[in-house]
């Protein structure tokens, strides 16, 4: 058996328009860790596909800015990823606008907190839906393509919680775990064919949504921001510190990469130390 030749050059290292020529599609980037990640595959050179949810006229001037910032082309589907119909036409209008689809991001996502016995049974339906359900019409419905072109990148982001449980978070958790086995069953199935897939696990990273929780959890426990932020929201990351859309960025953009070719099926924690207890 032949084995490739190392190389130490430059032609060996990713280039800052790592994916160039590539289409990324990121679900829930309006705003949060999906627009992180979206900001990042298309700084790296892929045309991008927003979804979400908010005021149109702010995610026009949103999606302006990123292509004007990026130098790329980057359109806005508001598809309802609570219906499978609308997950399936989503990826087919990514495919007919630019002609392929090579990078899938699975992040839309919604939580809802309760002990079992009072947990709202549509609750539990609207989260199943929309982070289990809905990742796996947009995976299957981009799957074949990627296939047949003989690569692609399908990127979901679960949570700690994919790996670990917590309290009160009973769809929550289910949803993310289901999404870590999901991306083990397509990462196996894509093996072959150049397609991974991947998961990526995040601990609390910053977002206006968690500054808002700070100031809500420090009016409810007449408690300081910085008792809430050590004592409640990071008291399982043993780093103490919020992960940054920014690393969730860097990391799909490694993840949709050549370099990244040979990893499929996992679930990376970013999580500052939790599910290593």
């Amino acid at each position: 058996m032949a084995f490739p030749t190392l190389s130490s050059g430059p032609s060996s290292m990713p280039s800052v328009r790592a994916l160039k020529g590539k289409t990324a599609l990121v679900t829930g980037s309006t705003s949060g860790i999906g627009l992180g990640i979206a900001t990042a595959l298309a700084h790296a050179g892929a045309s991008v596909v927003l979804n979400g949810l908010g005021n149109a006229d702010a995610i026009e001037q949103t999606r302006a800015a990123l292509e004007r910032a990026a130098d790329v082309k980057v359109r806005f589907d508001g598809a309802d990823l609570s219906k499978a119909a609308d997950c399936v036409a989503m990826v087919e209008r990514a495919e007919s606008a630019f002609g392929k689809l090579d990078v899938l991001v699975n992040n839309a996502g919604i939580q809802f907190v309760s002990p079992i016995e009072n947990f709202p049974p549509e609750k539990w339906d609207a989260i199943l839906s929309l982070n289990l359900s809905a990742v796996f019409h947009a995976s299957r419905a981009a799957f074949g393509g990627m296939k047949a072109r003989k690569f692609g990148r399908i990127i979901n982001i679960a949570s700690a919680h994919g790996l670990v449980a917590s309290p009160f978070k009973s769809a929550y958790v289910a949803a993310k775990h289901g999404v870590v086995g999901l991306t083990k069953v397509i990462g196996l199935e894509g093996a072959e064919h150049n397609v991974t897939a991947n998961a990526i696990c995040p601990g609390y990273v910053w977002t206006p949504l968690v500054e808002k929780q700070i100031d809500d959890q420090a009016k409810a426990h007449n408690i300081s921001r910085e008792a809430v932020i050590r004592d409640v929201l990071l008291a399982q990351q043993p780093n103490k510190k919020f992960a940054t859309v920014e690393e969730m960025g860097a990391l799909a953009v490694f993840l949709a990469s050549d370099m990244a070719a040979s990893i499929t099926g996992t679930a990376l924690p970013v999580d500052g130390g939790w599910t290593a207890h």
